[in-house]
């Protein structure tokens, strides 16, 4: 039988109600998930999520986001203290989400960012694709990635929350660049488009991750869905698990 043993639960603590962590841990047996990562920022840390690795590390680890691009320095000190004293799977930037969306990726107020995550060894997660809230999109458009990636080959990146309505778009970038994933967080997996799911079957095996969006898409939905999708076990077994081990957690035993 096929185990499922790795989701990515994201979304920062304070928008919902407080999680236990008991319960939590108990959902994730139920659905045979070895480990979460937990949303972090540096301008706002969360309480719950540095409790919860602290109290479990080798079943919780963070992304960290909230590094003020505009003033980086003293931002990625802080950000390489935290990814020396804690578990940090990835640091994240939604460029919708900040500065009115104004700086795509490719944009040089990036390049500090790029640069430290690289020194470190640290992946980097950037949403793709439109964002839900009524705020500016272009700039998640996944061919501003096509110079970032160009121009930092030894950059661990990967697009998360898909890509729609690029998908296409992200997948000939998935095939130009052995530096780049996509992760599929925020997504239903049975409403992931077939043009994608035809790539996992070919060319992407090793390319695209799986991930919730917790607790908005929880693993109760998001693991049966996931387990039902016409892939074959090898494929299905990578994108549930083996591509995130080896994308963010090589150095690790999950």
């Amino acid at each position: 039988m096929l185990k499922v043993r790795d989701d990515y639960f994201k979304g920062p603590q304070s928008m919902f109600a407080p999680v236990d962590l008991s319960a939590l841990l108990d959902e994730m047996d139920e659905y045979g998930v070895v480990k979460a990562v937990l949303m972090d920022n540096l301008v706002k840390p969360s309480t719950a999520a540095r409790k919860f690795v602290d109290a479990r590390p080798d079943r919780f680890a963070l992304a960290i986001g909230g590094v003020n691009l505009l003033r980086p320095i003293p931002a990625l000190r802080e950000l390489a203290a935290v990814t020396r004293d804690l578990p940090v799977a990835y640091a994240v930037v939604g460029p919708s989400f900040w500065g009115d969306g104004q700086y795509p990726p490719s944009d040089a107020v990036y390049y500090p960012l790029y640069t430290k995550c690289a020194e470190l060894g640290l992946p980097l997660c950037v949403n793709t694709g439109l964002p839900g809230p009524p705020i500016p999109g272009e700039v998640q458009n996944p061919i501003h990635l096509d110079r970032v990636c160009v121009r930092f080959p030894e950059l661990k990146l990967c697009m998360i929350h898909g890509a729609d309505p690029w998908w296409e778009v992200a997948i000939r970038l998935l095939m130009k660049y052995a530096n780049l994933r996509i992760m599929t967080s925020a997504w239903s997996p049975k409403r992931l488009p077939d043009s994608l799911l035809h790539y996992m079957r070919t060319r992407g095996k090793d390319k695209v991750i799986f991930a919730s969006d917790w607790p908005v898409l929880r693993q109760s939905r998001v693991v049966p869905e996931a387990l039902a999708l016409d892939l074959p076990a090898d494929v299905l077994e990578k994108y549930l698990y083996d591509n995130a081990r080896e994308f963010f957690f090589s150095e690790q035993e999950l």
